[in-house]
């Protein structure tokens, strides 16, 4: 199984170069590897043998009745499931059919598994592919390697001299820019929430308090435990195969049919309920502290100060209160890649052209609100 997880690692590439945050990157990067691993999980025999095994008459070849098991689906009874195993049932939500149609549950999901997990995956990374075009290699571009600090004082202040003429001639002009990569993190927070209902639609109904539930039943006392993992993924269930008798008249065989591929789904989905209501919690911290950003110039100025000690206070307030939110945004991810000390230099230096340019146009206090 680990063969699958180091296959995937060329997949999913995260560059040293850093567009985004690091929630934004949980969900492109490590979630989409894990929903592609459990795709090809649920699909590799060699992890869960044959995904369905009836047990057969001499009457019909067992490949043929486990062929169409799988294809139209099995079901289990409902009423079976708060019976006693050995007692009443053979095993939970297997008992007599007859005049219990409305209490039948029918389980066509699986066959579906792998392609809705794929299908998932790909939905984790539409922002990120979203935001990479929008990006267009921006960061990467003003870098020009000034990520290694080790290179000739030449070289170094001319790429220094490049860069703050970038951001001096661009003031105010990134905010469309900013704007484009809080909707690709707004969408991954309405995918991650969205998915949690995806998912409840496709095991009907009974996925939103899945987690819950299971751990219920971890911390429930045996003679009281109601496993609701063998209610979502049964590992026993029937199926009904019709076919004409040796005088032309149909008959109705019952077949019961052992499920190995669900002793995976089920674990595999106890951890995506986990793992999504963790990704859905620091989205949406993530999504509010955006919203703060936005409206608040004050808490732009705190957050600068405690990423970058190096700057000084004076140079933040101004370049904060000069500049606009997208141009905050953009000295963020520059700060997170370039190194330290020219990331340093050239914030003076836009700090000082600034307050240069006030004291030559004379700006009045109307002209230093602070553009929020």
């Amino acid at each position: 199984m680990l063969d699958i997880f180091r296959g995937l690692k060329g997949l999913v590439k995260v560059t040293h170069i850093h567009i985004d945050s690091t929630v934004f990157r949980l969900h492109y990067s490590l979630t989409v590897m894990i929903l592609i691993a459990f795709s090809l999980i649920v699909t590799t025999r060699q992890y869960v043998g044959n995904p369905i095994d009836c047990i057969h008459t001499k009457d019909i070849p067992e490949d043929v009745l486990n062929t169409f098991c799988w294809i139209h689906s099995t079901y289990t009874i409902k009423s079976a499931f708060n019976k006693t195993v050995g007692v009443e049932v053979p095993y939970k939500g297997v008992d007599n059919s007859k005049g219990k149609q409305e209490d039948k549950k029918c389980y066509m999901y699986y066959q579906w598994v792998c392609f809705c997990l794929f299908f998932q995956a790909i939905l984790f990374y539409t922002p990120r592919w979203l935001w990479k075009n929008w990006e267009g290699g921006k960061i990467h571009a003003l870098m020009m390697d000034l990520d290694v600090g080790i290179c000739s004082e030449v070289e170094k202040k001319q790429k220094k001299k490049l860069l703050l003429d970038y951001l001096w001639e661009n003031l105010h002009l990134h905010n469309w820019w900013a704007y484009r990569y809080y909707l690709c993190e707004t969408l991954a927070l309405i995918n991650v929430i969205g998915q949690m209902f995806l998912m409840n639609r496709f095991f009907d109904g009974a996925f939103l308090t899945f987690g819950l539930e299971v751990l219920q039943f971890m911390e429930s006392d045996q003679e009281d435990r109601w496993d609701p993992m063998i209610y979502i993924f049964p590992r026993m269930t029937k199926c009904t195969f019709h076919k004409y008798g040796h005088s032309g008249e149909i008959e109705r065989l019952d077949a019961v049919c052992i499920l190995p591929l669900n002793v995976v789904n089920e674990k595999i989905y106890v951890f995506l309920w986990f793992w999504f209501c963790i990704l859905t919690v620091l989205t949406g911290g993530c999504f509010i502290y955006r919203v703060i950003i936005i409206v608040s110039p004050r808490m732009r100025v705190y957050l600068l100060r405690l990423r970058f000690h190096l700057i000084r206070r004076e140079a933040i307030n101004t370049i904060v209160r000069k500049s606009g939110m997208g141009d905050w945004f953009l000295f963020y991810m520059l700060g997170e890649n370039v190194d330290c000390m020219i990331f340093k230099d050239v914030m003076h230096e836009l700090a000082i052209r600034l307050n240069h340019q006030q004291q030559i146009s004379g700006y009045g206090s109307g002209r230093d609100i602070i553009d929020a």
